[in-house]
């Protein structure tokens, strides 16, 4: 039996991004961990021979200190995606004129730090609407990974919602943020949109195969705040039922993965940054070896070009994306 893919990619999420979705305003003075986050993450994967897929927030490339490690990306042969300019958790309510300018700016950004112009796109906060898809395949993209098939969507946004000091039109703004509980009935497993006569390729982030829980870098990790061996069958669990049903993992990776309490202290409000580096790695190299023991691993570009080659794929109407916006808009 062949053996199932697993794509890796990584949003690139600076310090700034977190801030501002969380309604800091220190977030405009663009603070930012990419200095050594960055080579950190490569070395990692380095020591671990894996190619991954970096989405990459356009407006830390405009920034001239920035330009040296975003090209160190692609430079160490790492796949580039476009994560839009100003990470807008909220891109499902823009029109379809503002996505095209969001996205357009984006490339060109993108293109002069990296020497790579973007084909594949992830909406930040796992926001999208028809109007991107339309903008996406217009724009000549190969592929969406916007979406996230996870029934647990609305208690991550009330968890977010309850530790942050939003105003009331802020809160009003990031309502949609994550997505519904609708999201989880989504498929799991890649698939086309039919976008106006064109298809183009959807690969969701992967959710835990039956039931629909989130299986990413940083849940795990969130785990293994409470019990190591906990976050491990947890793991191990999901890639069983990923064999089982033939699910090819498309697995997600944040910053924050690879950094510890013991480098900066003002993203508390996120569970996992009250762990130690050296604890997060020990959890992170637990993960990459099970993902290297039980699938072929690759970037998002190469488990499209795969899924092409050998896949029939259900097509799906655009109406199936504005069901869906349609609940989260305000």
């Amino acid at each position: 039996m062949k053996q199932l893919v697993t794509s890796i990619s990584l949003d690139l999420d600076d310090k700034w991004t977190y801030l501002k979705t969380h309604g800091d305003e220190a977030w405009k003075n663009y603070p930012s961990y990419l200095d050594y986050a960055v080579p950190r993450i490569l070395d990692f994967l380095d020591k671990h021979d894996t190619k991954i897929t970096f989405f990459i927030v356009a407006q830390d490339a405009v920034f001239e200190h920035n330009k040296p490690v975003l090209k160190q990306i692609a430079d160490r042969g790492h796949d580039i995606g476009n994560h839009t300019f100003h990470h807008d958790p909220w891109l499902h309510i823009y029109s379809e004129e503002d996505v095209d300018k969001e996205l357009a700016l984006a490339e060109v950004h993108i293109e002069e730090a990296t020497g790579v112009r973007p084909r594949g796109f992830r909406g930040p906060g796992f926001s999208f609407s028809d109007a991107v898809l339309k903008v996406l395949s217009r724009r000549g993209y190969r592929y969406d990974a916007s979406t996230f098939p996870n029934i647990l969507n609305p208690l991550a946004r009330a968890y977010f919602l309850w530790t942050s000091s939003l105003t009331k039109e802020e809160r009003q703004t990031r309502k949609g943020l994550f997505g519904s509980w609708k999201d989880g009935f989504r498929p799991n497993k890649p698939y086309r949109w039919n976008v106006n006569g064109q298809e183009l390729l959807e690969i969701p982030v992967t959710t835990m195969p039956i039931f629909k829980v989130p299986i990413h870098a940083s849940y795990v990790l969130f785990l293994s705040i409470y019990s190591y061996q906990l976050a491990m069958f947890y793991f191990k669990f999901v890639i069983t039922l990923c064999k089982l049903t033939r699910t090819e993992p498309s697995i997600l990776l944040h910053p924050l993965d690879f950094i510890g309490n013991d480098d900066t202290q003002d993203l508390s409000f996120f569970p996992a940054m009250r762990m130690p580096l050296n604890k997060k790695i020990r959890v992170m190299d637990a993960i990459f070896y099970l993902l290297k023991k039980n699938f072929k691993c690759a970037t998002m570009e190469e488990h499209a070009t795969a899924i092409a080659q050998r896949d029939r794929l259900p097509v799906l109407p655009l109406t199936m994306a504005k069901a869906a916006v349609s609940t989260s808009t305000i």
